[in-house]
């Protein structure tokens, strides 16, 4: 994995101890393998920490809250979200990982644009965008745009929330209807295919490095858990056996560990790490969320 080193001047803090899990400053610079937004009072910034959840250090301060971190394959930008206009205005941002040339590449009001991924080559990147119509109904869209802001387009044949783009020129995403499902479509909307197919929530899917296995959350037992599953929908296991309420999965670079989010009653939520087996949960940080590793070359 490519070390990640943040130099510029979206640098605000140096490193800090978030988890609890390190007590000494590291001698040198350490490899950072985590993105996620981590809250202080009502403020959301995004960080990066190692694999173990330690020496995060906060990166961004553009905006009261920022979140869904993720940054390009070439190692080069990130992608995130931040909210305006009391959080009624969600826009996608792109900023440079040594802090330069940050741009809104969405900005139109009263909508929630959120969930960024870039695809495998870094030149594009695909979200989600939600809001209520004339009739006060909810509408999920996916739109794609260029890593510069240009040539931003929605997916008009897809309905659908949280796309990640996949191999051959495919988007894996959800749907959040009265029933939702995990799917999978070519980028123009066409070929969708159905994974999940039962009456319960059915979110957040992510595609494991060699694109067999997806993990995603599902309340089909009772409450919210994480659940892994073939490529084809087969063999859907669950992973997680928690009283709350666990989301928005995502793999490691080796697809041996899956880190997701976990809520806390009362409080924020904190971020957690498993074998992608479902053996050796760890907790790795508190007051954090929206995880997603570095996956880079």
């Amino acid at each position: 994995m490519k070390r990640i080193a943040i130099l510029g001047s979206v640098l605000v803090t140096s490193i800090a101890l978030l988890s609890g899990c390190q007590l000494n400053t590291p001698s040198q610079e350490p490899t950072y393998s985590i993105a996620f937004s981590y809250k202080v009072n009502d403020e959301r910034h995004i960080h990066f920490a190692d694999a173990d959840g330690n020496y995060a250090k906060q990166v961004t301060n553009f905006i009261k809250v920022e979140g869904y971190p993720s940054v390009s394959p070439d190692g080069t930008k990130m992608a995130f979200y931040g909210k305006y206009d009391n959080n009624k205005t969600w826009s996608i941002h792109i900023v440079n990982l040594d802090g330069s040339d940050i741009r809104r590449i969405t900005n139109t009001p009263n909508v929630w644009d959120s969930a960024p991924s870039w695809s495998a080559d870094s030149q594009n990147i695909t979200f989600a965008r939600e809001y209520k119509n004339g009739q006060g109904e909810w509408q999920n869209e996916i739109w794609i745009a260029a890593a510069d802001g240009s040539k931003t387009q929605q997916i008009k044949l897809l309905r659908g929330v949280g796309p990640k783009f996949i191999s051959n020129n495919r988007i894996l995403f959800f749907t959040q209807d009265t029933t939702s499902a995990i799917y999978i479509a070519n980028v123009d909307g066409s070929n969708l295919i159905q994974l999940t197919n039962n009456d319960a929530e059915n979110w957040y899917p992510d595609i494991s490095p060699n694109e067999q296995k997806i993990v995603f959350m599902s309340n089909r037992d009772g409450n919210r858990e994480i659940y892994i599953m073939n490529i084809d929908g087969t063999s859907q296991t669950r992973l997680t056996y928690n009283n709350v309420d666990d989301w928005n999965p995502s793999w490691s670079s080796d697809g041996k560990e899956i880190i997701f989010t976990s809520e806390v009653p009362n409080q924020f939520s904190d971020i957690y790490k498993i074998n992608h087996d479902g053996s050796e949960l760890q907790k790795l940080i508190t007051g954090a969320s929206q995880a997603s590793w570095i996956k880079t070359p």
